[in-house]
């Protein structure tokens, strides 16, 4: 395993699962069974995964010129996010208590669009892409892990809410312009 592309993996898993944190440290601390959250997690990560790899198959069937055109994506979901940070909050309703394995999956999964909007492009020109996905998959035991964690420390998950939201749109924006150049 190229131990520099598994570090780029887990780089990009950190980042673009810094508002999935704050979400499963939510779901931890309301939920009956902090197993129905670990199933849920890694039943919609796959799904995400599993959309991103047949994303990146279909983008590898373009001309190699224009996969890097790709970066476009990631760089316009940066810059959504950036324009929505700018424009102030939201208000977004709380996750309800309890979900179960289906329904956290389906929050995972329906929170995981920017992911795959990053992650296709990046897959696409990726020469082992097998290393992302066990990395990703392994990292998501890790996230659940953290989101446990962070769940009992209400002060650290305070501040991520407060302030996860400010890098992804500047590292959805670096990674855009990292693969729109890697041409």
């Amino acid at each position: 395993m190229d131990l520099g592309v598994a570090g780029q993996a887990a780089g990009m898993f950190a980042v673009t699962n810094v508002d999935d944190l704050v979400l499963l440290a939510l779901f931890f601390a309301r939920a009956r069974s902090p197993w129905r959250v670990v199933g849920g997690q890694y039943l919609g990560f796959t799904g995400i995964l599993a959309v991103a790899v047949v994303g990146a198959l279909g983008a590898s069937l373009l001309p190699e010129q224009v996969r890097p055109w790709l970066g476009l994506l990631p760089l316009a979901l940066g810059l959504k996010a950036a324009w929505s940070l700018w424009r102030g909050p939201e208000d977004e309703d709380e996750p309800d208590a309890a979900l179960g394995v289906l329904a956290m999956a389906g929050v995972t999964l329906a929170n995981g669009g920017d992911n795959i909007g990053v992650y296709v492009p990046v897959f696409a020109v990726a020469d082992s892409l097998w290393v992302y996905v066990v990395v990703f998959l392994a990292l998501v035991g890790v996230w659940c892990l953290a989101g446990w964690f962070l769940a009992s420390r209400r002060v650290v998950a305070r501040a991520l809410a407060k302030w996860g939201h400010i890098a992804l749109p500047v590292v959805l924006i670096a990674i855009g312009l990292l693969v729109l150049f890697s041409g």
